[in-house]
């Protein structure tokens, strides 16, 4: 089968090789999807450059992707909830990543079924932003009427983040480019900040969450406008002891990103609040709840542009230059 193959790090980024590899092999509680169409995010980019390899040391050769939506093909002998011939979309485990490719061997418990409302295009926007949000939004525990400033959120995350924490009942502020300012509305954001004209640390205060999709330059400003005791959940900063703690680590890595995110640590003591850094994990429960708030709400995703497999390094080339109206897809089937 094709695949799209990262064969080393690099910190200035690389491409990756469209390679011919063996079918993927299924366990017992694992699921053969043909791959229709996968998601590609920031986070493909981070591996490349070896930017998560703390959090997860991937072995070379790595088939790259994160997130799909696919058919199944075969179904491992423990499996109970899914048959073949159902589509099913998910966020593929940490450790075992690969939707750059036309079939995935994938953990049940990663996927849910596709709402049918979506196109294959449109559901590949769904899992890993959606997930995202919802692990984020657990994190914050936030109550309907609250407030909530996005960073960013113009991008494939904003596009997503922005309607899923209406459906929560928070009141959404975010920044990003004219340009966008009436696509965001549509999507429920309740106040729109062109960031050419307005700097959002001097007219937005006193907020309950924040969640940083920008990281490192932007997170001083984001405490800024945090209210005491306020809760920031972070994609792009560092990740801190905290982090380290709640997912598992071991012992010499808690010890290392503790040193590391101190300093964001230290801004979030300085006003009693809470710096998070999340890093989205698999979760086939959590798709099936979005899906349900997608189908419940009539959730429109935002598809930016759609390319082929052999053209995967133009697809991560766009992402990695920013400015996206929403997800890009890679169409494998």
């Amino acid at each position: 089968m094709k695949a799209a193959v990262l064969t080393g790090y690099d910190k200035k980024g690389r491409d990756v090789e469209i390679r011919d590899i063996p079918m993927p092999q299924i366990g017992a509680n694992d699921l053969l999807v043909k791959i229709h169409t996968a998601g590609v995010n920031p986070l493909d980019n981070m591996i490349i450059k070896g930017e998560v390899k703390m959090i997860v040391p991937y072995k070379m050769p790595l088939v790259m992707g994160n997130e799909f939506v696919g058919m199944i093909e075969k179904v491992g002998a423990s499996v109970k909830r899914f048959s073949e011939g159902e589509r099913v979309y998910g966020r593929i485990p940490l450790d075992r990543i690969g939707t750059f490719a036309e079939y995935a061997a994938v953990s049940e418990n990663a996927v849910a079924k596709v709402p049918e409302y979506l196109s294959d295009e449109e559901a590949a926007c769904v899992p890993l932003t959606a997930l995202t949000t919802l692990q984020a939004l657990d994190l914050m525990d936030p109550k309907a009427g609250e407030t909530i400033f996005i960073s960013g959120g113009t991008g494939s995350l904003g596009a997503m983040a922005i309607p899923v924490a209406k459906s929560f009942g928070l009141i959404v502020i975010t920044n990003g480019s004219a340009e966008n300012r009436d696509r965001v509305l549509s999507l429920g954001a309740d106040r729109f900040i062109d960031y050419k004209t307005e700097d959002y640390a001097t007219t937005v205060s006193n907020v309950d969450y924040v969640l940083d999709t920008l990281g490192d330059r932007e997170l001083p400003k984001e405490f800024g406008v945090l209210k005491e005791g306020g809760k920031l959940v972070s994609v792009r900063g560092m990740p801190n002891g905290e982090f380290a703690v709640r997912a598992g680590l071991p012992a010499i890595k808690r010890f290392l990103l503790k040193i590391a995110g101190r300093k964001y640590d230290k801004m979030a003591a300085r006003k009693n609040q809470k710096y998070f850094f999340i890093f989205v994990h698999e979760d086939g429960a959590g798709v099936e709840r979005i899906g349900k708030i997608f189908a419940e709400k009539h959730i429109e995703a935002s598809v930016d542009g759609v390319f082929s497999l052999d053209d995967v390094n133009k697809a991560l080339e766009k992402v990695a230059a920013g400015r996206s109206k929403g997800k890009t897809v890679i169409k494998i089937v």
